[in-house]
């Protein structure tokens, strides 16, 4: 079960866009990352491989964690919403629900639920383009 420090660790380092460094610092070595139903990804270096490669893409990226955080013994649930801003000109913006087991102070597995329609990147309005 994570400590209430490591899980605000954690979450301090996702929304620091520290995403592959979490990665290194938060996931056990065998950790299983799951999309939606898809085919789990597994291995610690993949998943920094991964998380690495989705920010070579993007210009920048707002992490944000949604309060509160619901912990039940090994098992946390943490509400993300996500903002890529692609280096192409187009944006991503997502919510999610990671739901992970823990072991001790690592994430072992995580799967993340969202709706894949919020994935496809779209082009900002003129609106957007001036407020952001």
């Amino acid at each position: 079960m994570p400590s209430a420090e490591t899980l605000q660790r954690f979450i301090a380092r996702v929304e620091e866009n520290a995403h592959a460094e979490a990665v290194e610092e938060f996931y056990t070595a065998n950790a299983s990352m799951q999309e939606n139903q898809q085919k789990p990804r597994v291995g610690r270096d993949v998943h920094i491989a991964n998380e690495r490669a989705v920010l070579a893409r993007a210009k920048t990226v707002m992490s944000k964690c949604v309060r509160p955080i619901f912990v039940d013994g090994d098992y946390v649930v943490i509400r993300w919403i996500f903002r890529f801003d692609w280096l192409d000109g187009t944006v991503t913006q997502m919510e999610e629900l990671a739901y992970q087991r823990w072991e001790g102070e690592r994430i072992a597995e995580e799967t993340f639920f969202y709706d894949p329609a919020q994935r496809v990147p779209r082009k900002l309005t003129a609106a957007e383009s001036r407020s952001s």
